[in-house]
């Protein structure tokens, strides 16, 4: 296996969610992994596609079959197909954010008179009567 390839248990999950797979309708990918390594290839070294290492094909033709399955949804759905949501990520209470010690109260402006925008009336223009100014 090189650098820039998926392994065996990576394929595994992205198998299903590929087109052209035999036993599908339509035309079948000569070798779908493979495809899936060249893209994969270009996307992580940056390079053109002119550049892609012989062992993957011809150029051109993999950068077709890249454009066929864009215009067909095929990588959304295989990105949405393969994700798995981190919850650790997400998990927010106090232990992990907290807050600014001016967020105790909300801050006062001009003579005391609290900052409230009318509805219909600009920001700006609310701000600036609040404070006084007309």
């Amino acid at each position: 296996m090189r650098r820039h390839e998926l392994t065996d248990r990576e394929w595994k999950i992205i198998e299903p969610h590929t087109l052209g797979r035999p036993g599908t309708s339509g035309g079948t990918g000569r070798d779908n992994r493979l495809f899936v390594n060249a893209v994969l290839y270009r996307v992580r070294t940056g390079i053109p596609w002119c550049d892609l290492p012989e062992r993957f094909g011809a150029w051109n033709t993999v950068a077709r079959r890249f454009r066929r399955w864009a215009l067909a949804g095929a990588w959304e759905k295989l990105c949405q197909a393969v994700q798995e949501p981190d919850y650790a990520w997400v998990l927010v209470d106090s232990t992990t954010v907290k807050a600014h010690k001016a967020a105790a109260g909300q801050k006062k402006l001009g003579s005391g008179r609290v900052f409230r925008p009318q509805p219909g009336r600009p920001l700006h223009q609310a701000a600036r009567r609040c404070r006084g100014v007309r």
